[in-house]
């Protein structure tokens, strides 16, 4: 997927241990869809990882399904970004 220079885009990835073997894409959009991620993890506090390069490759993605073992470098960022947000949360 092409997406314009300046518009917005947007993916979210879920995964329970106890249920998924790998993360899962559970939502992507562009422009209004992906403001709307954005707020709705605004709003339930769910940690926002900006990052263009991970979500155009996230974007590639059908929505329900698992992320790809060759995206696990990428996946892995995000849970090293949430794993620092929750430790400094912590520390406070």
């Amino acid at each position: 997927m092409n997406v314009k220079r300046g518009i917005k885009i947007a993916t979210a990835i879920k995964y329970d241990m106890d249920k998924d073997s790998a993360p899962r894409l559970v939502a992507k959009g562009v422009g209004i869809v992906a403001e709307n991620i954005i707020k709705k993890a605004q709003e339930n506090n769910i940690k926002v990882l900006e990052d263009e390069s991970i979500s155009q490759s996230l974007m590639q993605l059908e929505v329900e399904s698992e992320i790809p073992e060759v995206m696990y470098d990428a996946v892995a960022k995000i849970l090293a970004f949430i794993y620092e947000m929750d430790r400094d949360k912590k520390g406070r």
